[in-house]
C-alpha cells in the first residue's frame, strides 16, 4: 500500500462503476484521492467511506466535469484539500446517454456526448496540469468504439472517444518535455451500469461469447491497468493507448 504513497490523485467520474474501482485501488496503493461526482453524491460517498474503511484519505467532490466554472471549482476544492501538486489524473467521466442514429440527434444531443466525452477531458487537463510535475501520469478513458465505430446508435459517443484517443497521443508530445506522460485506456465490454441501461443482454451475450476469453471485464481489471499506468512501473510508456477488452476485435 505505498506505492503512490504522499501522492494525489483526481478522478473524474470517479463515484461508480470503473471510475470508483480506480479510486478505490489507487487508494490501496496509498494516493490521496479525490472522487468527482456530478449526480452519484451516494456513490461517491459511499466509495469515500470504503477507502476510509482501509485507512485511506478521500473526498468527494461535485463538479460537471464538462463545465469551465465547476472545472475550476473542482481545482480550488482539491488544492484547499491536498495542496498544489497532483501526481495522477484520471479522466473518467463520460457517458452514452441514448442510442441515436444520425436522423435521431439534434444539436442538443450532440452537444451533450462531445462535451461529457471530450470537452471534459481537454478543460480538466488544462486546468489541473499546471500543478503536475516531472513524473506525474495522466490517464484518459477512451474506448474500443474508438476504434471500431461503436455499436448501433452510438456514432457520436465512438466520435468522441475518438477525439480523447487522438487528444491523448498529441499530448503526450507536448507534455513529454515536462516530464508528464499522456496515455489512454480503450475498454471493451466491461461489467457496469453503463451496459446495464443501454446495452441488451442477448447483445451483451453475444459479444461477450465472441470474446477470446469468452466474458465481460470487470471494472477492477481496468483499475489494475491505471495502477501501473500512473506507476513508475510504466515510466518509458506515453502516447499509447491500450485495449483492455478480452481480444474483442483482434480474433
Amino acid at each position: 500500500m505505498d506505492k503512490f504513497n504522499g501522492k494525489v490523485a483526481v478522478v473524474t467520474g470517479g463515484a461508480r462503476d470503473i471510475g470508483r474501482a480506480i479510486s478505490i485501488q489507487l487508494a490501496k496503493e496509498g494516493a490521496k484521492v479525490v472522487v468527482n461526482y456530478y449526480n452519484s453524491e451516494s456513490g461517491a460517498q459511499a466509495t469515500v467511506d470504503e477507502i476510509k474503511s482501509f485507512g485511506g484519505e478521500a473526498i468527494a467532490i461535485k463538479a460537471d466535469a464538462s463545465d469551465l466554472n465547476d472545472i475550476q471549482h473542482l481545482k480550488a476544492k482539491t488544492v484547499a484539500a491536498f495542496g498544489d501538486q497532483i501526481d495522477i489524473l484520471v479522466n473518467n467521466a463520460g457517458g452514452l446517454f441514448a442510442r441515436k442514429t444520425l436522423s435521431e440527434f439534434d444539436e442538443s444531443f450532440y452537444d451533450l456526448v462531445m462535451n461529457v466525452n471530450f470537452k471534459s477531458t481537454v478543460f480538466v487537463m488544462q486546468a489541473f496540469v499546471p500543478l503536475m510535475g516531472k513524473g506525474t501520469s495522466v490517464i484518459n478513458l477512451s474506448s474500443l468504439a474508438a476504434r471500431d465505430g461503436g455499436g448501433g446508435g452510438s456514432s457520436l459517443y465512438a466520435s468522441s472517444k475518438g477525439a480523447v484517443t487522438t487528444f491523448t497521443r498529441a499530448m503526450a508530445k507536448e507534455l513529454g518535455p515536462k516530464g508528464i506522460r499522456v496515455n489512454a485506456i480503450c475498454p471493451g465490454l466491461i461489467a457496469t451500469k453503463f451496459h446495464d441501461d443501454f446495452t441488451k443482454d442477448d447483445i451483451r451475450n453475444k459479444v461477450a461469447g465472441n470474446t477470446p476469453i469468452r466474458r465481460e471485464g470487470r471494472a477492477d481489471e481496468v483499475a489494475d491497468l491505471v495502477v501501473y499506468l500512473a506507476s513508475s512501473n510504466s515510466s518509458f510508456i506515453t502516447g499509447a493507448n491500450f485495449d483492455i477488452n478480452g481480444g474483442l476485435g483482434f480474433s
